[in-house]
């Protein structure tokens, strides 16, 4: 009959003690501080915002395929001949006429070489006011529609466009022709009287 009171003294003393800090896990409670901060900001936890600043970045880029290609086919064989039909008083402008059309259609001033036969263009007068080796710059330059008289023709370097202007001096014809036509790597255009030119270059222009 003894160990009957026994047993409950053990077990009372067993639990006191651990009764005691039952009640002091509950004060330290307080301290979750994890739990507030997810309370107020469960969701702005994860921060997605990358995504929206590629959104406003993505830009559609112009394509840069439109290149601007050369404007100079320069044929290997014999150039082709245009003739324009003008009075040795109108070849001047003829002449004139056919560089405007040329830089208009796409050719660059540098590819085009015009010849007298009689007067010099007013620009190689004005040019060769500065000088002769100022005025032969401006061929070197290649920059520019380059303008020589007769005199000269056989100093004019190869361009893929000459234009002659037939604007007199019968054998001045004869000689700036067949120098214009060696001259013009793609296109040789004439401006003067058909049958003069016919004579010199042939039935076939």
């Amino acid at each position: 009959m003894p160990p009957f009171p026994e047993e409950p003294q053990i077990s009372e003393s067993a639990q006191g003690p651990r009764t005691t800090p039952a009640s002091s896990r509950v004060t330290p409670t307080p301290r979750p501080v994890p739990g507030p901060r997810s309370a107020v900001s469960p969701r702005p936890g994860p921060r997605p915002a990358p995504p929206a600043p590629r959104a406003a970045g993505a830009k559609p880029g112009p394509p840069p395929a439109s290149k601007p290609s050369a404007a100079s086919p320069g044929d290997q064989g014999a150039p082709q001949i245009q003739l324009i039909p003008a009075p040795a008083d109108g070849a001047l402008d003829a002449a004139d006429e056919a560089v405007d059309l040329l830089l208009d259609s796409g050719r660059a001033p540098a590819e085009v070489l015009v010849l007298t036969t009689g007067d010099p263009h007013p620009w190689t007068a004005h040019e060769r006011s500065f000088g002769e080796d100022a005025y032969w710059r401006q061929q070197d330059a290649a920059d520019d529609v380059f303008y020589a008289d007769g005199a000269s023709a056989d100093q004019a370097k190869p361009r893929p466009v000459v234009v002659v202007a037939a604007n007199g001096g019968d054998d001045t014809v004869k000689t700036v022709l067949p120098t214009a036509l060696a001259r013009a790597q793609a296109l040789l255009i004439v401006c003067g009287d058909p049958q003069q030119i016919n004579s010199v270059l042939g039935a076939g222009v």
